[in-house]
């Protein structure tokens, strides 16, 4: 339960600076400028000097960055938190060398 006055997780809003979503998970489908999708650890074109996403909310956005939500798990306290918990889910849903998951 969240405090009076306290953001739920739902209510939770990205953290300045951070980007942590935008650089450490792989996205296979397609993004404006990396048509390919990006793998993990690597910045996407289009998080901004900002750490901001330059198109969020648009229709071209993947629909896999729309439904990663800024979360107290996922995020914690710090961006380094969230780059090690991302990193750690890549590694724990990327699939084997023989099509299953890890």
């Amino acid at each position: 339960m969240t405090a009076p006055g306290s953001p739920s997780s739902a209510e939770r809003v990205c953290r300045p600076d951070c980007g942590a979503c935008c650089i450490a998970p792989s996205i296979t489908s397609p993004i404006p400028g990396m048509p390919d999708g990006k793998p993990a650890g690597v910045r996407c074109v289009q998080l901004g000097p900002d750490e901001r996403c330059m198109i969020f909310g648009r229709a071209d956005r993947p629909a896999v960055c729309g439904s990663l939500r800024p979360s107290e798990e996922m995020c914690g306290n710090s961006r380094d938190h969230a780059m090690v918990w991302l990193e750690r889910m890549e590694a724990h849903t990327a699939p084997d060398h023989n099509g299953g998951l890890i």
